[in-house]
């Protein structure tokens, strides 16, 4: 078992074993999920060219699911036995998301369609989840209702029920701006390598015991060996099952760690392709059918304008980076 006493090395060496672990479930779990024929139906509206991924297994996201929810109990045992529990709160809360996103992937699937759950059905489950997880995190004394402002380092008191509500369709929001980022082969796997590398130092920094940076260094390990099999061309897609975790998990550390405010810089490429989808669908209403976009979210609108998938990934990702130290500096004086 890993001490989080090392610190930074604890930290390096739970991302590593994620890594490994996670690598090896792939190895398995994609020719598996051939044979159960889990392939991805593409979207009718979508780029012509991407009808050449159709077929490719989805649902890969459980092999980060599992890959680094199995390092993060392994490392963080003492911290359990010791009434440290805040890493599997966030762990459990993602999974409840990432079950969500499962039962819609397997509809698909067994449908063989684009449409699993209904977008209601998804909302209310999302809402109850987020209400129950910010309930739990105020009982167990990590959640405030003091709305902490990055770079000015202020705290503003905000009634408990205003904040619960706003907390709560923060995180719906949060977790389906992850799922619209997953569009392209490795985008949202790898701008969320990044935030969960960000999260990883600002828990080591907050939280002296390291309970707080465990989880999203195990899940920087499994995200790093996702990339490999998800890469394009991709070898498998994470589906809603993994993209629906992955914004979960971005949630509920952001709100973990008392600091929701964050999510605006290190989410930053979350937001805007959440944007273009309501820019695109607003002024495709306002005119009567023009596009503000070619295609929207922001990622096709660059994808027909002449951008490689590998080139919007590695631009995305370099963009969060910088939104990610630029956070990291503008939390340095919170008290």
């Amino acid at each position: 078992m890993l001490n989080l006493s090392g610190g930074i090395t604890a930290l390096l060496l739970v991302m590593l074993a994620s890594f490994l672990l996670t690598l090896v479930i792939g190895k398995f779990l994609i020719p598996e999920l051939r044979k159960l024929k889990a392939g991805q139906e593409i979207r009718e509206d979508g780029p012509t060219w991407h009808k050449s991924k159709a077929g490719t297994p989805t649902m890969g996201g459980i092999m980060f699911i599992l890959g680094s929810g199995a390092v993060m109990f392994a490392a963080g045992w003492d911290d359990m036995l010791e009434g440290r529990f805040s890493h599997l709160y966030i762990y459990l809360f993602a999974l409840v998301f990432g079950a969500i996103g499962f039962v819609d992937d397997y509809r698909k699937v067994r449908q063989h369609q684009n449409e699993g759950l209904t977008a209601k059905q998804k909302f209310i489950l999302q809402l109850a989840a987020a209400v129950v997880f910010l309930s739990l995190m105020r009982y167990e004394g990590f959640l405030t209702n003091d709305l902490y402002i990055p770079f000015a380092n202020v705290t503003v008191a905000v009634n408990w029920i205003v904040y619960l509500v706003f907390a709560a369709f923060v995180i719906v929001g949060c977790v389906n701006a992850v799922n619209l980022t997953d569009g392209i082969d490795g985008l949202a796997c790898g701008v969320t390598f990044v935030v969960m590398v960000f999260f990883t130092a600002a828990g080591a920094l907050w939280d002296s015991a390291g309970s707080l940076a465990l989880f999203p260094a195990a899940l920087a390990g499994g995200l790093a060996a996702f990339f490999v099999y998800n890469h394009h061309p991709a070898k498998v897609f994470m589906g809603d099952t993994g993209s629906l975790f992955l914004g979960g998990a971005v949630a509920a550390l952001a709100f973990a760690m008392d600091m929701p405010l964050v999510l605006i810089p290190v989410g930053i490429i979350y937001i805007a392709e959440t944007m273009s989808d309501i820019i695109q669908v607003g002024y495709f209403k306002a005119t009567h059918g023009k596009r503000f976009f070619k295609m929207a979210p922001l990622h096709h609108h660059l994808e027909l304008s002449g951008w490689s998938e590998a080139k919007l990934v590695t631009v995305f990702s370099g963009i969060t980076l910088v939104c990610c130290v630029l956070a990291w500096l503008g939390i340095q004086g919170r008290a």
